[in-house]
C-alpha cells in the first residue's frame, strides 16, 4: 500500500475522523507562542492539511486570522460543515495555493509526514513572512503507559506496518528525518490526555491511515477483539487516552 493511497484514504471516513480523533492542549499553543516570540492572536495562519478542522479551530480559539488548505474533497467537506466562515483552499504542502510572504505561521497537525520535504520545505519558506515560522506537531505514543503501548504494538502488527520505536529520536535525528535540517528548529514535548468511551476510543483507531485500507472484515475483527481486551482492563467502558504532542517550530531566516 502507497503512502498515497493511505493519505488519500482519510476521505472515506471524513465524518468518523471529524467525530474521533483527538485535539490538543492548549499548553501547545502556548510553546508555539513561546518559540516564535508572538502571540497567535491577529496573526496570519495557513493551517495545512488541516482536515477536518481540529487545529484551525483551536488556532482562530487564540484569535488568528486562519486559512485552510486541505487535498481531500470529503475531509474539506467535513471542515465547511463544521467551520462554515472559515476559508479552506484545497492543495497541499508541496504546491501551496498561496502568495509569497503572505503568512506569520504556518502549521502541520499530524499531516506533515504525508508532504515530500524537498518540496514541501521551500514551498513553506516561500509563503512565510521574513521571520516567520513554520510549526508541525504530531499525537504520538506515551509509551510509559503500559497498556497503550501494547495496543500501539497491536495495531502495527494487525496493519502490516513497522510499529514507532518505543525510544524518541533526538532533536538532531527528528529535525533530520522531518527533513528541516539546515533551519533554526525548536523542538518541545508536551503530554496530556483525555477520557473516553470505549466506542470512541475504538473509532479513533479506526480513523487511522494504516486501517482504513485494510478490508471491512479485518478492520471488524481487531475492533471486536480490542473491544474484549479493554471490557479485561476496565470494567467501567472508558478509557484515559494519553499523548505526547511532539512540536517543531522553524524559524525562516
Amino acid at each position: 500500500m502507497t503512502a498515497s493511497s493511505r493519505a488519500h484514504s482519510f476521505n472515506m471516513a471524513a465524518a468518523q475522523y471529524a467525530a474521533s480523533r483527538p485535539s490538543y492542549p492548549p499548553a501547545l499553543f502556548d510553546v508555539i507562542e513561546q518559540f516564535t516570540g508572538r502571540p497567535l492572536a491577529a496573526a496570519r495562519v495557513a493551517d495545512v492539511g488541516a482536515g477536518t478542522r481540529i487545529a484551525t479551530a483551536l488556532l482562530r480559539q487564540r484569535g488568528a486570522d486562519v486559512i485552510a488548505v486541505e487535498p481531500g474533497a470529503a475531509m474539506a467537506a467535513q471542515f465547511r460543515i463544521t467551520l462554515p466562515d472559515v476559508p479552506i483552499v484545497r492543495g497541499d504542502g508541496n504546491a501551496l495555493p498561496l502568495a509569497d510572504t503572505c503568512h506569520d505561521l504556518i502549521t502541520y497537525a499530524q499531516s506533515w509526514q504525508w508532504t515530500d520535504t524537498t518540496r514541501s520545505v521551500p514551498e513553506a519558506l516561500r509563503v512565510l513572512h521574513p521571520g516567520g515560522a513554520l510549526a508541525i506537531w504530531w499525537n504520538t505514543t506515551a509509551f510509559d503507559v503500559t497498556w497503550i503501548s501494547e495496543r500501539h504494538q497491536r495495531i502495527a502488527h494487525h496493519c502490516g506496518v513497522e510499529p514507532s520505536s518505543r525510544v524518541r529520536p533526538n532533536d538532531r535525528d527528528v529535525i533530520q528525518l522531518a527533513g528541516l535540517s539546515g533551519l533554526r528548529v525548536a523542538r518541545s514535548q508536551v503530554r496530556w490526555s483525555r477520557v473516553v468511551s470505549f466506542d470512541l476510543h475504538l473509532a479513533n483507531i479506526s480513523s487511522r491511515s494504516a486501517f482504513l485500507v485494510l478490508a471491512q472484515d479485518d478492520q471488524h475483527a481487531f475492533r471486536s477483539e480490542e473491544r474484549r481486551r479493554l471490557r479485561e482492563m476496565f470494567a467501567d467502558e472508558v478509557v484515559e487516552e494519553t499523548y505526547v504532542v511532539d512540536l517543531l517550530v522553524a524559524t525562516r531566516p
